[in-house]
């Protein structure tokens, strides 16, 4: 109990620091000080929130941005992901199914009557085949003709050709996840390497797209590696980071690993956004479990500035009337559309 008043003043001095160094001066926090706000008690995560709210609003505004995503090729993938019930080197559930131009077509009109200005092609995939990316311009041509959207990609690892191809058809933004540190990522996939991940990030990035580049927190990485991916991500300068719980899927590696505590994840939320104070922090998969409805309430009002609404890939989300009914609750407006490319 001697320590209980020096844990008091380091903490707050984190906070202070933050709000001097974050809120007002607009750089974010380095993986040191990221580490301290992973580690606040319970007591301090409701001003850490709310700090981390205040710096959402001066430097990235009120609107919130809403996507819906849907899978082209769902399963069947040959990478070994632990986390992910759609490779085929787990006996999961998930089973290799293709959607036609014509689904993908009503999903873009479906996910425009939300109010959502993004739109998200999916494929399980390492990366695309000639086969995959012509069928890709294919739908981009069809979706455009039909409703107006920004369309965004997820087709694993790309090759420059491939990233000039997506710009060239104006895919708005590009989704390739770290998602986690460099150092724990051995852990969770064997198939491919950070390095190449943050191959495809960067080329992206060069090609003028607008980059989405998420997290999978709660895969057992400690504190400190959470604290890294962070810093790391930071490092990279994407537009948006998704920001996603483990939801244990059965039959891949990680199928035991538990759900995420919930306090952790909304210290989490602070910690990413006090790193990022201009990057789109949009909430992903495993929110529905990790913080149920008062908890994704709190980390609308914690930093959080976009969501994914409705289902995800191989998972149901909340209900996106749930989400939109929020919205309206917090008093937060949807962003416009507006198309970049």
């Amino acid at each position: 109990m001697t320590m209980q008043p020096d844990l008091q003043a380091k903490t707050g001095t984190i906070l202070e620091t933050a709000r001097t160094q974050v809120l007002e001066q607009g750089t974010g926090l380095s993986e040191s000080q990221l580490l301290e706000i992973l580690r606040l008690p319970d007591r301090d995560l409701p001003a850490a929130l709310q700090l981390a709210h205040e710096v959402r609003l001066r430097h990235c505004g009120e609107d919130v941005e809403v996507e819906g995503i849907i899978s082209i090729k769902t399963g069947g993938c040959p990478e070994d992901c632990h986390f992910c019930s759609q490779s085929g080197l787990f006996d999961s559930p998930v089973r290799g199914v293709w959607l036609d131009i014509p689904e993908l077509v009503r999903a873009a009109k479906e996910t425009a009557a939300t109010g959502a200005t993004e739109f998200c092609i999916v494929a399980a995939v390492r990366g695309p085949d000639i086969k995959l990316m012509n069928q890709i311009k294919f739908a981009i041509d069809r979706i455009n003709e039909a409703v107006d959207i920004n369309i965004a990609c997820s087709l694993g690892m790309l090759t420059q050709r491939q990233v000039d191809q997506l710009a060239s058809w104006g895919v708005h933004r590009y989704n390739h996840n770290l998602e986690t540190a460099r150092s724990y990522f051995p852990e969770v996939v064997t198939t491919h390497s950070y390095e190449e991940r943050l191959d495809t990030c960067n080329m992206v990035k060069d090609a003028g797209m607008e980059l989405c580049c998420g997290a999978l927190i709660g895969m057992g990485e400690s504190l400190e590696q959470r604290a890294e991916l962070a810093a790391q991500l930071a490092a990279l300068e994407p537009h948006e980071v998704p920001l996603n719980f483990l939801n244990p899927r059965p039959g891949t590696p990680l199928e035991n690993q538990g759900i995420m505590d919930g306090k952790d994840a909304l210290r989490a939320i602070a910690a990413f956004r006090l790193a990022m104070p201009r990057t789109v922090l949009r909430y992903a998969g495993g929110r529905e479990l990790t913080l149920g409805d008062l908890g994704t309430k709190a980390g609308l009002l914690g930093g959080i500035n976009a969501v994914i609404v409705g289902n995800y890939l191989t998972t149901l989300g909340r209900p996106a009337d749930a989400d939109l009914n929020l919205l309206v609750e917090l008093n937060m407006p949807i962003k416009e559309l507006q198309k970049t490319l």
